[in-house]
């Protein structure tokens, strides 16, 4: 921090005093202590994009309750981080307990959503072969080949005994004529 930077107490009483220097205030603090805030709550919740969420919590909290700080009781940098600590705590427990509502209700649940995905998922699969089999020979079978059969262009090339580039440009062809039949643009 330089000379001329203000204090972190300073910021907090500016962002306290909800004028019009209440959204720079935040904004500096939040530039200066969101890295340091983050990289502590992320060792608390682990997940990146949890601890994220969390930040914003903590800087929302700081917006609501800045005038609760005292800096008779603590400075600035350790009330930021028990907030932070706090929040990210309060998060573990809150993924904890909603994992553990979902495992305990889980085998009295009905099986709908399951049933409709495999509905879905045969649906789609059976529109798919439709497809293959719209776009013909020597397509359909480089196709099935490559993605059925997970074989790469040189693998299918040596197994069907076709140059490499028209592997490639079976495949290329194929696709765009699948795109054709399942009503799918680039």
């Amino acid at each position: 921090m330089h000379l001329d930077e203000p204090t972190d107490e300073a910021l907090l009483a500016a962002v306290a005093a909800h004028d019009e220097g209440t959204e720079d205030a935040l904004a500096a603090l939040y530039d200066r202590w969101s890295p340091r805030l983050l990289a502590l709550i992320v060792q608390v919740v682990i997940d990146r994009a949890h601890g994220e969420e969390v930040l914003q919590e903590v800087f929302l909290e700081v917006w609501r309750t800045a005038g609760s700080f005292d800096p008779e009781r603590g400075s600035a940098r350790g009330w930021l981080a028990t907030m932070a600590r706090r929040r990210a705590i309060d998060r573990v427990r809150s993924v904890q307990a909603a994992r553990d509502r979902e495992t305990r209700w889980q085998p009295f649940l009905p099986d709908a959503d399951v049933t409709a995905q495999a509905a879905m998922d045969s649906f789609e699969a059976a529109e798919l072969r439709r497809a293959l089999d719209a776009v013909g020979e020597p397509q359909r079978s480089t196709l099935l080949l490559a993605y059925a059969g997970g074989l790469s262009h040189a693998e299918i090339s040596r197994r069907t005994g076709v140059p490499l580039g028209t592997v490639k440009t079976r495949i290329r062809d194929g696709i765009a004529r699948l795109r054709t039949h399942l009503g799918v643009s680039r």
